[in-house]
């Protein structure tokens, strides 16, 4: 007898809904409280704001690469449908499984007590009461997402408008509010850069700016993908870096390099806070990252449970995953198995930093093979259609490979610990691949 259920993404979201999934998927934690990590290891403002730069540079060169294969590939899965076509299916299903694993989970999780930091502005949270409300936080925007698709996406562009309008008070209000109170010689700075030091650096910039490549995950599901997926991730990418670069240099502006360089006082954001808006400033401030955190989280996932949906109906992960709502068409056992999964990084990773630094290997690693499926598929399968071609090829995705791979090397020098338990999450895949595969095979 056959079932009436669905078994296709619908295509409901607008270049708008495209767009602002980057933007929120962008903004988040990261440029509130990150920029004192990086002016610590990067003490002068020149070396502080390049290394902002190269973050949104690196993330565009990634960006023309995704676009052409997201065009290439206009379905719900990401990464995981672009390795399995230019490989194997294995290093697709690898891929995916981190990602799913590793970088969406993570990145959730990482989110979500990012959540507790700001909330602490408000009321106290011991440490369990931290992880309480983390795993709640998750569990709230899992909710909507499991119910339907176009309300986590409505839920994500309200939320994405009122960051930016957020961080334009921050920019352009802030700086006349507390003109008599800014850093009176903001450029002045005690140390000195180093090109290792830059690669440590940046990554927390590229954690900040996780989430460029969003649209990609859910091209299944953009009207006109051919044309709306390239624009989402350009559009979306310019409107963060610009607001990143502007918010950096207002952080500069009130609180001078030394005081942002200096382990001493409270998250940057909260210290700028105080500068610009007074003493209630770092209650302004944890408002705004609340709004902010909370976007984010939603956008990651929505994003997140369309590789689980592409894997299963592949037959190469739990035939739930695949399942979708009769009614609203949404993939809600995928969206559950992944909120299990970030609240058990919660309770593994519970403190901010050491989970940025699992879920950021995590991405480079990921994003190096993203962008090496491009090569591949362009001598392998020349004559697919493309309805965007990579801007710069072969040479800025060559310079973006490169750069993530030293990244990588600085991370595994500074982090080791975190970054084998991303690369155990990688391997641990490949037993559960052949498992998935002689299931298959059987069935």
């Amino acid at each position: 007898m056959a079932s009436d259920r669905p078994t296709e993404l619908p295509r409901v979201l607008s270049l708008r809904d495209a767009t602002m999934l980057v933007v929120s998927s962008v903004i988040g934690v990261g440029i509130f409280l990150t920029p004192g990590g990086v002016a610590k290891l990067l003490p002068q403002p020149g070396w502080f704001c390049a290394a902002w730069l190269a973050g949104g540079v690196l993330a565009l060169a990634g960006a023309l690469a995704n676009a052409e294969l997201g065009a290439m590939f206009p379905r719900a899965g990401g990464n995981y449908v672009y390795l399995r076509a230019a490989y194997h299916p294995m290093a697709g299903f690898l891929v995916g499984w981190l990602s799913f694993f590793a970088i969406f989970a993570g990145t959730v999780a990482t989110l979500a007590l990012g959540f507790t930091i700001s909330l602490g502005s408000f009321i106290t949270l011991g440490p369990t009461s931290k992880i309480v409300v983390a795993i709640l936080v998750i569990w709230t925007a899992t909710l909507v997402n499991a119910y339907a698709t176009k309300a986590g996406a409505r839920l994500n562009t309200i939320t994405g408008y009122l960051k930016v309008a957020a961080l334009i008070v921050i920019v352009f209000v802030g700086p006349i509010i507390g003109h008599g109170r800014a850093a009176p010689s903001p450029l002045e700075s005690t140390g000195t850069a180093t090109l290792s030091g830059f690669g440590v650096a940046l990554s927390p910039v590229l954690f900040s700016y996780l989430g460029w490549n969003a649209s990609v995950y859910v091209a299944g599901e953009i009207e006109s993908p051919g044309k709306n997926l390239p624009r989402s991730l350009f559009l979306g990418l310019g409107i963060c870096t610009a607001f990143y670069l502007l918010v950096n240099g207002t952080y500069i502006y009130a609180l001078g390099m030394q005081t942002l360089s200096s382990d001493a006082g409270p998250p940057v954001g909260f210290a700028a806070g105080r500068v610009l808006f007074g003493p209630s400033g770092s209650d302004v401030v944890a408002g705004i990252m609340l709004v902010s955190i909370f976007g984010c989280l939603n956008a990651n996932v929505l994003v997140g449970p369309r590789i689980a949906y592409a894997m299963a109906t592949d037959g190469l992960f739990f035939r739930g995953a695949a399942h979708l709502s009769a009614t609203s068409q949404t993939p809600w056992i995928a969206v559950v198995v992944q909120a299990t999964m970030a609240t058990v990084l919660v309770l593994v990773f519970n403190k901010f930093k050491d989970a940025l630094d699992y879920t950021t290997f995590a991405i480079v690693v990921a994003t190096i093979a993203d962008t090496s499926a491009l090569y591949v598929l362009r001598f392998r399968d020349p004559d697919r259609a493309r309805p965007y071609r990579a801007a710069g090829y072969p040479w800025v995705p060559a310079l973006y490979i490169l750069a993530n791979l030293a990244i990588a090397f600085s991370m595994v020098r500074a982090k080791p610990v975190e970054c084998l338990t991303s690369l155990g999450v990688l391997l641990a895949g490949a037993p559960v691949y052949l498992l998935f595969v002689a299931r298959r095979r059987a069935a």
